[in-house]
């Protein structure tokens, strides 16, 4: 599945898998003035003869994003000078293709490239059309490559397959008459995923970025456990191999090509000391790479050493750091934080003689997409003809809140919005012909957004639309009703803080009657406190059965609950926005509006 020939550009691209030479991006010409908020590293893409300093700016986790963000999803945390820190207001695609084009100015030499789950999970404007609108600013953004990440198979291979090569939607049809959805102008790369059936790979493992000579090599591969993140359906049919292996492989492929400048996009990350954007990572200047924690460490020290730097994501952190690679040697590891609130700029100083990247030389630094600058004309537009024809189902009310209800800002296990939306699908599938459920489990991972008071529009403060209920649940998925053992019920409980989940924890949100303690000064499943659990006050008894409510993904066995996996006689009813939206419209009105729950049904010990 190669990309499609890009047209009016100036450089040269060389695609994987005989797709042959196309072009690639010339730089915007239309620029804003500078002086607009933005810093860049001066003398970026000079060309001194022999070194080269080639320009790569790069992002990860727009997740459909077209609009600024709302609430905490729409905000950075910054360093003063002072040691004091302060929340900024970022993104927006219209903000972030005026600092790209601001950035790129005076740079010979620059690369834009991305580490995937750039669609998916994504908010109405884009999710509503299946994500055409976010591809279509990609490439007004004059993305050169991404790599796939997990979100890019929530629709399954045959969905990707159409975000690459275009084509109206298989059942939505075409959604602007008289026009075809073009897909990418830039290629998708999954070098890690094959298909089961001859082993081939998906997409495009690797892409060649060429001009004047110059030549840098990219390898994409999204996480390893991509199955236990998507739904099973998602990934019917694909294998996701190894990323250390991967890459290493392909790394050798492109050293035979002659490319010996390589850049690894890595859908799969870390965790950083602190949450401030400008946080110095290696503040200790040895480049061992302390300041971040989590998989990538370990995927950044067994990396060929011939991979001059990774560009990560999945995490949604934000990070500048050194890591050594296999010999011992400080290698750069990146991550824009997520929703296009930052872009990492990055320079990579080529030697010509040696083909080759200077590791010594290279510089990056993360900045803030703000808001001060003004929008790109073209990204305007194209929102507002996106807007125009989601209109009558964005803005239909919904229901009301009292405040801010958070759910992916905030830091606490128990969510505040994760009470709602448990009790919301409780409510649902309680009735005995809707399924009988005795109580809900909610994943995380899927709240994908805050309910904030502060009105997106004309609709008024605490209302909540379509739009925004949309973008809390965007994946629809449909509610399962299944029994479960007692026993199994608390073995799933104890796997939100072991097995897979032992170093990245993932806390349930659960419904009003379930409750436990937390005990995190404990290790493993032992940190779920036994005899604890209990239901309406009652122990969960191993030996009975419940009714348990939770959407297919989690019924799925997903995010490493494999005990939820076990339940029989299952019910698929509604889907989780459609009870979710249900519970709004039932438990608020503009007199009385949603307050925001306690979240005490989780008792935790630090």
């Amino acid at each position: 599945m190669a990309a499609k020939p890009r047209k009016n550009k100036t450089a040269r691209r060389v695609l994987a898998a005989g797709a042959g030479l196309v072009t690639v991006g010339a730089l915007v010409a239309a620029m804003p003035s500078a002086g607009a908020g933005v810093d860049t590293f001066a003398g970026h893409g000079k060309d001194w003869g022999r070194m080269v300093d080639v320009q790569l700016l790069s992002f990860n986790d727009l997740h459909g994003t077209l609009e600024p963000p709302a609430g905490s999803s729409g905000q950075v945390t910054r360093v003063k000078e002072d040691g004091t820190t302060e929340k900024v207001d970022a993104g927006g695609v219209e903000y972030l293709a005026t600092h790209l084009r601001q950035a790129r100015q005076g740079n010979r030499y620059s690369i834009t490239a991305a580490a995937g789950d750039l669609i998916g999970a994504s908010p109405l404007l884009s999710g509503l059309f299946h994500d055409e609108p976010m591809i279509g600013a990609l490439n007004k953004l004059d993305l050169d490559v991404t790599s796939v990440g997990n979100h890019e198979f929530d629709e399954g291979a045959v969905e990707l397959a159409r975000m690459q090569n275009g084509g109206c939607h298989p059942t939505a049809g075409c959604y602007v008459k008289g026009k075809t959805f073009k897909g990418a102008d830039f290629p998708y790369l999954a070098a890690n995923v094959t298909k089961e059936k001859t082993g081939k790979p998906l997409l495009d493992p690797y892409f060649i970025w060429e001009k004047n000579g110059v030549r840098i090599g990219f390898i994409g591969v999204t996480l390893e456990g991509t199955p236990n993140v998507v739904t099973a359906e998602g990934v019917k049919g694909l294998k996701f191999g190894d990323e250390v292996e991967t890459i290493n492989k392909y790394t050798k492929i492109l050293e035979r090509k002659g490319v010996k400048s390589i850049v690894a996009l890595v859908h799969e990350g870390g965790m950083p000391a602190s949450s401030a954007y400008n946080y110095n990572c290696d503040g200790d200047g040895d480049g061992d790479g302390e300041g971040v924690s989590g998989a990538i460490v370990d995927i950044a020290k067994n990396v060929s050493p011939q991979v001059d730097a990774l560009v990560t994501g999945h995490t949604h952190q934000a990070y500048v750091c050194s890591i050594p690679d296999p010999s011992g040697k400080p290698r750069l590891v990146t991550s824009a934080s997520s929703f296009g609130k930052l872009y990492t700029d990055t320079t990579l100083t080529y030697d010509r003689r040696t083909k080759d990247i200077v590791r010594t030389a290279v510089a990056s630094a993360n900045h803030v997409v703000s808001r001060d600058v003004p929008k790109a004309a073209d990204m305007t537009k194209l929102i507002g003809d996106w807007q125009t024809l989601a209109a009558p189902i964005a803005n239909r009310p919904q229901g009301w809140i009292a405040a801010d209800i958070n759910g992916r800002g905030s830091t606490a296990y128990e969510k505040p919005l994760g009470d709602v939306i448990a009790d919301a699908q409780l409510e649902g599938l309680a009735p005995a012909d809707k399924g009988g459920a005795q109580l809900a489990l909610m994943n995380p991972g899927g709240i994908r957004a805050d309910l904030v008071h502060k009105a997106s529009g004309a609709e008024g403060d605490g209302v909540v639309t379509y739009g925004e209920s949309f973008t809390v649940q965007p994946f629809t998925n449909m509610m399962n009703v299944v029994d479960l053992s007692g026993a199994n019920l608390i073995a799933a409980l104890k796997q939100q803080v072991s097995g897979s989940n032992l170093n990245s924890v993932k806390i349930l949100q659960v419904s009003k009657g379930l409750t436990y303690t937390l005990d995190m000064t404990k290790t493993g499943a032992d940190r779920v406190v036994d005899g604890t659990i209990k239901l309406n006050g009652a122990a969960i008894d191993p030996s009975k059965t419940y009714r348990v409510a939770m959407n297919e993904f989690l019924a799925g066995g997903g995010d490493g609950f494999a005990a939820l996996a076990t339940g029989t006689n299952k019910l698929v009813g509604a889907s989780d926005l459609d009870v979710f939206n249900a519970y709004l419209a039932a438990h608020s009105s503009a007199a009385a509006p949603l307050a925001v729950p306690a979240a005490d049904r989780i008792t935790v010990v630090q």
